[in-house]
């Protein structure tokens, strides 16, 4: 199972950084020096129909490979040269994404790995997104309210998303007063929510 572990947003400067958009709670471990990260395909958006990419009006020209007429392609993986925390944010230095032209060409790709590769937390009280996703949702009573779609890793606290039967979704602060608790044998999460809570 391939597990998103950020996605790629706008460059920095002009030697190719980019800010990436953190989708684990390791960011340290998962961002740093010399590890590989998987591309996943498709994640960056085709070009609109019949038209050809850079010549949309005040466009800049897609970048290009090393050689001369072969356009950029992103790559099946990316190795991390360096990265570094910036204001908040998270920005890396791939090998081989020298310029601005390049770097722009990778927004939108999300990075990810192999969940065979991610150990499990050592406290049981702590989880792994991929453990949470796709769980169901319920209140103490049995209720059910939907299923986890994601997490999304805020500053304050980890959110999940909820998704709801009609299709809508809902933020549920990860913390134990509303979560108390997570059954991963039993395929779901326990939620309190406050009133009003899913009304937002």
């Amino acid at each position: 199972m391939q597990l998103v572990v950020g996605r790629i947003g706008k460059p920095h400067g002009v030697r190719g950084e980019v800010t990436v958009e953190v989708r684990t709670d390791e960011p340290e471990a998962r961002f740093a020096p010399g590890t590989v990260l998987r591309t996943e395909p498709g994640a960056t958006p085709p070009p609109a129909r019949n038209t050809v990419p850079g010549t949309e009006p005040g466009a800049t020209p897609p970048p290009t490979s090393d050689e001369p007429g072969v356009p950029f392609r992103v790559p099946a993986e990316l190795t991390i040269e360096e990265s570094r925390f910036h204001q908040g944010r998270v920005l890396i230095a791939f090998e081989g994404i020298l310029d601005r032209n390049t770097a722009e060409a990778l927004r939108g790709t999300l990075l990810v790995v192999d969940s065979a590769d991610v150990t499990p937390p050592d406290d049981p009280e702590e989880f792994h997104d991929h453990q949470l996703v796709g769980l169901a949702v319920v209140t103490p009573a049995g209720e059910r309210l939907g299923e986890v779609a994601r997490i999304d890793h805020a500053p304050s606290s980890d959110l999940l998303v909820l998704r709801r039967p009609e299709g809508r979704t809902a933020l549920i602060p990860f913390v134990r007063a509303i979560v108390p608790e997570v059954d991963l044998a039993g395929g779901r999460v326990i939620v309190d929510p406050p009133a009003g809570l899913l009304d937002l």
